[in-house]
């Protein structure tokens, strides 16, 4: 990953210590966030604690929103959306010729991604997508049809971990057969 060539070897402490590939169900991820901050925080990180704590604020937003915790889920949700927003800003400032600002997008995009879990591939979403589709009653309304295949998807997969373009394209591949 570039992101431990680039920086400094106390972050890369800090990414394979609180990097793992699936969320444990006790754990919480905002305990990993919380303590990353504090670790970039002793090491000085300025880019790390910075970046890490504005997706604690949104999320701590989100509490107070909610008026309770934040789900697990859900801060998966909002660290990919921060992940999304920070690539496609990099992809912007290399438009606008800006290698310096897309460089800095990059790297916190790579801090965030550090701390979500893998999304799921293709062919365990088709596994998914196929029994969904032989339990759900055939439909003459296609549209009708793939709403409550994507309605009975998303009751049994977390929306977290799967990428919504990917299922919807693998949703209309495997209804054409």
């Amino acid at each position: 990953m570039n992101f431990l060539v680039r920086c400094p070897k106390s972050t890369q402490v800090l990414v394979s210590r609180f990097h793992s590939s699936t969320i444990l169900a006790n754990e919480d991820i905002r305990e990993r966030l919380t303590g990353a901050v504090k670790q970039a925080m002793k090491n000085k990180d300025q880019v790390s604690s910075t970046t890490l704590r504005s997706v604690l604020s949104e999320i701590y937003n989100l509490d107070k929103s909610s008026g309770s915790k934040t789900s697990p889920p859900t801060v998966v949700s909002v660290l990919r959306k921060a992940v999304l927003r920070r690539t496609e800003s990099a992809a912007q400032f290399i438009k606008g010729e800006r290698p310096d600002l897309a460089e800095k997008e990059s790297r916190e995009a790579e801090i965030l991604s550090a701390f979500l879990p893998p999304l799921l591939t293709s062919a365990e979403i088709d596994r998914v997508l196929q029994g969904v589709i032989a339990e759900c009653p055939h439909d003459s309304n296609p549209n009708k049809f793939l709403g409550l295949v994507f309605k009975s998807f998303y009751s049994q997969v977390d929306k977290s971990n799967v990428d919504p373009d990917l299922v919807k394209k693998r949703a209309v591949v495997l209804l054409q057969r």
